[in-house]
């Protein structure tokens, strides 16, 4: 049992439940980026992905494909392997080095 102020997991929370933090933390966001608190606005930025990865199923991604990154265009994701919400891989212009995304991040490239 939770008590009085415990937060519930992401993997604990029901569709409607990740859908009530979404939003209560989209406005938080909003309030934050209004009052120019970029530090805060990142952090309830990276905590709705997470939120919306848990919406989502892992196995819509594949290793060995090539996903856009959402929010930054151009950037692509090369994903070698998923574990839970999080697609393991390295970015294509980057370095080389293997970091985690959430899978609500990557989004297939329009093919033009």
């Amino acid at each position: 049992m939770k008590t009085l102020g415990e937060q519930k997991r992401y993997s604990e929370m029901t569709e409607q439940e990740l859908h009530q933090e979404i939003a209560a933390l989209t406005e938080k966001a909003r309030k934050a980026e209004q009052m120019g608190m970029v530090n805060e606005y990142a952090v309830y930025e990276r905590k709705i992905a997470m939120a919306k990865a848990y919406l989502l199923d892992p196995n819509d991604f594949q290793p060995g494909e090539i996903y856009e990154i959402e929010g930054d265009p151009g950037e692509y994701f090369k994903v070698r392997y998923l574990k839970g919400v999080f697609a393991w891989g390295y970015r294509l212009k980057g370095n080389g080095e293997e970091e985690a995304l959430p899978i609500s991040l990557l989004k297939k490239p329009k093919l033009s």
